[in-house]
């Protein structure tokens, strides 16, 4: 066999999931090898949904601007009764994370998107090819059995081992054996794509129609998606021949026989979620962690939260920045959140895909009354129903303030900023990647003991200050030049740190709230969060347990593995 080859990170997987894993870990500076069994990228009708939290995710690779190349930007949903009645409209207005909620792609062409992104990186590789046969770890790492394209075998050695291996996934299903909690759905769906789109029907329709529920969208560059519900009886595979794809399509285009159908293909939904996404030095991402319907569109928004999750902690762990047992951290953030997309698109698919016509008629009924009524018609098409991850446990601080505690473990907003050049920017491009520390109209450095900075220095943790725009002066402890200034040109940096009563905040690299308080605390609250996630950091001596979420730990016990 072949000389052993060594990395710190090794992805297995080469879908979306996996390869924006492999860019996050290449912006990083991680060297990284990537290994997908499969030649080339598959050409199925598969995700086609991006949200605002996938958009900054690619932001975060530096990938933003290529992968709205081939997007449709803040597309609407419309829902309807099953008489074809309109009863709801889906466009949020709402940019806080810096980018429309809704955003249409096709997959095939975004992974292509993806995958050349990784030729930046000198020090990341994508293997084609090459199938996992073999897992063991230890202590200090993984090593696996890999058969190559051209059916050699060889071993490779890798600190963490990240698996993004699709739903089927090897790791999580054969070589780890892991539960995957959850259900099939007894009924199939037929999804067809044609090019040279017949509608002029710019939005995601779902049609609730007792007959047979459908969902018609319409995708970039003149494609058109229809996902049919079978019935029992109905053949999945025969219900792809031409005859009964053109039958299915005649209710909805004038002369189907014309279509140029360009993929079908039968799906099954799922709602499964694996009993632990961290095992050792194994993590599971994207759908070799959770499988979820598609009737709210997060199956692959859900990785993509994974996958910004999990790369920096990786990264900051081979790099010596973070507590390697803080990757436990990854499962106690994403794990219940999973759940909770999963448990919301089972609610709105046994909503919409109703069958019965009673039932239909009832639910109909219902939301038709329901439209008018301002709260609630806000809720529905401004999408508030959708869960927004809030972590209370993990690599977080905390605070004895309750507003302050409300927004820990909460995704930060990203306005657009004016930076001392002149020029305009979202947030997060001004910060740049890593920890960053805000001062609002302050220094965030003033008071901070040498040995606290140093901790925080050894996080790569930038400090910035900001301040409403055009202010006239700035206070006595904002000088130009000795730290960057930002201009709050939207005024939505003023209203966040007024509603939490915080003139700083701490955030991680995937742009999350670690920690934040009032000046006089500073020094107190940072102590105790760098106490129990930097490697060598000393405990603060002024609170030797750190109160998260309401419960109190010795510090370091959540690194530990240990559970509240």
């Amino acid at each position: 066999m072949a000389h052993i080859v060594e990395v710190p990170a090794l992805v297995v997987g080469a879908g979306p999931v996996g390869v924006t894993l492999a860019n996050l870990l290449g912006s990083y500076g991680v060297q990284t090898l990537v290994l997908e069994r499969n030649l080339d990228v598959l050409d199925y009708p598969r995700a086609v949904g991006l949200d605002d939290e996938a958009m900054r995710t690619f932001q975060s690779a530096g990938l933003a601007d290529e992968m709205l190349r081939d997007m449709i930007q803040n597309v609407p949903m419309r829902m309807y009764t099953r008489t074809k009645r309109c009863f709801a409209e889906i466009l949020p207005a709402t940019r806080e994370f810096g980018w429309y909620r809704r955003n249409l792609f096709s997959q095939p062409l975004g992974e292509r998107t993806l995958r050349a992104g990784l030729a930046r990186f000198p020090h990341v590789t994508l293997e084609l090819g090459s199938e996992l046969l073999a897992l063991e770890q230890d202590e200090r790492g993984v090593t696996v059995r890999v058969r190559q394209a051209d059916g050699a075998e060889r071993e490779i050695r890798a600190q963490y081992l990240l698996a993004a291996d699709g739903g089927r996934s090897t790791v999580r299903e054969r070589l780890l054996q892991l539960p995957f909690d959850g259900n099939t759905h007894p009924r199939k769906w037929v999804v067809i794509e044609c090019d040279q789109d017949p509608l002029d029907a710019p939005y995601t329709a779902l049609h609730c129609e007792p007959r047979r529920p459908y969902v018609c969208l319409r995708l970039p560059y003149g494609l058109r998606r229809w996902e049919f519900m079978l019935f029992p009886g109905e053949d999945g595979e025969q219900m792809l021949q031409p005859e009964k794809v053109q039958e299915l399509l005649r209710h909805h285009v004038a002369d189907p026989a014309r279509l140029n159908v360009i993929r079908a293909r039968v799906y099954t939904h799922n709602s499964r979620v694996a009993r632990s996404f961290v095992t050792g030095r194994v993590c599971l991402a994207g759908d070799a962690a959770h499988l979820t319907p598609p009737w709210i569109g997060q199956g692959l928004n859900a990785g993509l939260r994974d996958a910004y999750n999990l790369a920096w902690k990786v990264a900051w762990i081979v790099q010596g920045r973070l507590e390697p047992a803080a990757l436990q951290s990854y499962h106690d953030e994403r794990h219940s959140h999973a759940r909770a997309m999963i448990s919301l698109a089972d609610m709105f698919g046994a909503m919409l895909s109703q069958t019965n016509p009673v039932l239909a008629a009832l639910r109909d009924t219902f939301f038709m009354s329901i439209r008018n009524i301002p709260k609630i018609r806000d809720y529905v098409l401004q999408m508030k129903f959708k869960p927004m991850p809030r972590y209370s446990r993990g690599v977080v601080g905390d605070s004895p303030d309750k507003a302050q505690r409300e927004r820990i473990g909460r995704m930060f907003i990203q306005p657009l900023v004016e930076c001392e050049d002149g020029v305009t920017q979202r947030l997060d491009e001004a910060l740049g990647a890593g920890f960053a520390l805000i001062g609002w109209r302050r220094d965030p450095r003033a008071g901070l003991p040498p040995a606290l900075r140093a901790q925080l220095d050894k996080l790569g943790c930038r400090y910035v200050a900001a301040q409403r725009a055009r202010s006239g002066c700035a206070p006595d402890e904002l000088q130009d030049g000795i730290l960057p200034v930002l201009q709050d040109t939207e005024n939505a940096l003023h209203f966040w740190f007024q509603r939490t009563g915080a003139d700083w905040v701490l955030l991680r690299p995937d742009r999350y709230v670690a920690a934040l308080g009032r000046r006089e605390d500073a020094a107190d609250a940072l102590g105790r969060f760098a106490a129990r996630f930097v490697p060598g950091a000393a405990p603060s001596a002024s609170q030797p347990a750190a109160q998260v979420g309401g419960s109190a730990h010795v510090p370091g016990a959540i690194l530990n593995g240990a559970r509240p």
